[in-house]
């Protein structure tokens, strides 16, 4: 019997595969298994495939293939686990011996992931020229008339059903509203930090980066924001692709002068889950590992930054709000970030911060999870949906660009979806004579 080729799985560390102890304490928080009862659609069942396929005892087939890309990777699983597991781990180097092994390629999924995992993600003026694009397209009113005239039915099923998520472009994009460096204009200069301005929170969500830039700039930090920005890396290491992520990983790392900084701020909970595991990504590279570590060390999450610096106090906002929080899977359990944002959010007057039933349990976006698995994110997005509603807001707050299209799109336009640093942005700006 031919020996097989060597796989990511082999050389991952056995003890990492021993983790877990099949206790189950994960099941009743997976939305997989929560939807079939299956358990190999659980984080149990698919650890118990990972190792068995490491000991030789299983092949790498499509059926394990198609296990793995069902699976959301929200993560949610890691935090209800007794014994740690560091599933998002061995999620990532499953889905590297996926793609390595070719084990679902086809003409037509080769072409989309050339085309946008391998093409657009990795070349950022190209992503750019494309939104600009998607702006025209979308401001002169051709998306409108081709709408209402029913021409969307004239594309193939898959587009047809893509074609309502495309995201709003801004007129903007990052840096034609953030300076390479921005100093605070009142107050001292306690702090420097680096700021990472993401790809689609690029395109969709620019507003929210200049917003970022000011609530840091009230907070006393001097903000050095790099030029045309890559892609951080997570949409490729999520799927397979660990080569790739290894190169976004040494741009931006070379994108800042860590020495000179206090922290590196993401203000993308999916983004930031991945940005703050570059050392281990790039552990084997003698030239980057060090570099990793230190990158690594100074990687925060805004909200996190905010409250361990002692956040400024915001004056009220002219409006009093209700407001829920959907806290997005990377950001809490990936990141542990978890009582910031709330902390952040209770801390501006005439904000009234509503619980959210289930708030922990995915929405379905899950990065590209909604236009691979549709049935299934429709399913998670329905049933978030059911659950904001039934808090009464008019208003949902979150801080992933994935989860703020996901929430828009489900909710519609009688309900606003706001990241936490946009409406803390908004209470900054208030000045004396609007309270």
């Amino acid at each position: 019997m031919p020996e097989r080729t060597p796989l990511h799985l082999d050389k991952l560390d056995y003890s990492t595969l021993q983790q877990c102890m099949h206790c189950g304490m994960c099941l009743p928080t997976c939305p997989t298994y929560d939807t079939t009862g299956v358990e190999r659609n659980s984080p149990r069942g698919r650890i118990s495939l990972m190792r068995s396929i490491a000991d030789g005892e299983l092949e790498l087939t499509k059926t394990f293939a198609d296990e793995m890309y069902y699976c959301l990777g929200c993560l949610a699983c890691t935090s209800a686990c007794p014994a740690n597991v560091d599933y998002a781990h061995m999620f990532e180097v499953a889905r590297a011996d996926i793609e390595e092994q070719k084990i679902l390629h086809s003409i037509q999924r080769n072409f989309w992931r050339n085309f946008t995992v391998k093409g657009l993600f990795m070349r950022p003026r190209l992503l750019r020229i494309l939104g600009r694009i998607i702006w025209l397209y979308q401001k002169t009113g051709l998306q409108t008339l081709l709408r209402k005239v029913g021409a969307m039915k004239l594309l193939p099923k898959n587009l047809q059903d893509l074609e309502p998520m495309t995201p709003s472009i801004q007129n903007q994009f990052s840096d034609q509203q953030i300076a390479s460096v921005e100093k605070p204009k009142a107050g001292p200069q306690k702090y420097r930090v680096g700021f990472l301005t993401g790809c689609v929170q690029d395109l969709a969500f620019s507003h929210i980066n200049r917003d970022t830039v000011d609530v840091l700039l009230a907070n006393h930090c001097t903000v050095i924001t790099p030029r045309n920005q890559s892609c951080c890396g997570s949409l490729h290491s999520h799927n397979g692709e660990i080569d790739l992520a290894k190169t976004l990983a040494r741009r931006a790392i070379e994108s800042f002068d860590l020495d000179s900084l206090d922290a590196i701020i993401s203000n993308a909970g999916g983004c930031g889950s991945h940005l703050r595991h570059y050392g281990r990504l790039l552990s084997e590279d003698t030239e980057y590992s060090e570099r990793a570590k230190l990158w690594d060390s100074k990687l925060k999450d805004i909200h996190e930054w905010l409250m361990e610096i002692e956040l400024q106090p915001p004056p009220p906002l002219s409006i009093a709000q209700e407001i829920t929080y959907h806290p997005s899977c990377h950001l809490h359990h990936g990141q542990k970030v978890t009582t910031q944002p709330e902390d952040l959010l209770r801390s501006i007057p005439n904000v009234t911060l509503v619980s959210l039933p289930e708030a922990t349990w995915c929405c379905g976006s899950a990065g590209i999870y909604n236009i691979t698995q549709p049935e299934q994110a429709d399913l998670l997005q329905k049933r978030k949906i059911t659950n904001v509603q039934r808090t009464g807001c008019q208003t949902v707050a979150t801080s992933n660009p994935g989860c703020h299209l996901q929430l828009q799109n489900g909710l519609g336009e009688k309900h606003q979806v706001i990241h936490p640093i946009s409406l803390l942005a908004q209470a900054y700006r208030q000045t004396p004579k609007d309270n």
